[in-house]
């Protein structure tokens, strides 16, 4: 090791900055009905969980997720409002609520986002779970409105 070489500790911070806009870009895919631009998003080596059906690679989620951008309008909507970076930089986790069409919390995404070029992020892991006591809390303080 040279003198005074010093491995510099990546930017977390701003790394999970990169991975929550990554996350909004990959959500507005759906919102935008552009199936293609879902796929870029997703690493060769994705697996995404679908109930009790476990989807692998690249193609295979892209196939099974195709039947959600037909139709004008977006069957769900999703938003990450948690990102956390591992200490290398190298993956992400990436965590939010999922909403149906009429904006009611529906479930809670959970994706795994690895660092596959820099600045590029890609999905390696995505799984679904019924929504968080968080979540419904939040849901019920914005039905009541503001006070």
């Amino acid at each position: 090791m040279l003198a005074g070489a010093v491995n510099a500790e990546p930017d977390r911070a701003a790394l999970a900055g990169q991975v929550a806009e990554t996350e909004r870009a990959f959500a507005r895919s759906m919102a935008e009905r552009d199936h293609r631009a879902f796929g870029g998003f997703l690493s060769e080596q994705a697996v995404f969980f679908a109930g009790t059906t476990v989807l692998r690679g690249r193609a295979a989620v892209a196939a099974g997720w195709k039947g959600y951008f037909e139709g004008p309008t977006a069957p769900f909507s999703w938003v990450p409002d948690q990102v956390e970076v591992l200490g290398d930089g190298t993956l992400a986790l990436s965590t939010g609520p999922v909403r149906d069409a009429a904006g009611r919390t529906i479930a809670r995404f959970n994706s795994i986002w690895r660092l596959e070029a820099p600045g590029v992020w890609r999905i390696v892991f995505d799984k679904g779970q019924p929504p968080s006591e968080r979540d419904r809390e939040a849901e019920r303080a914005s039905a009541a409105g503001p006070r």
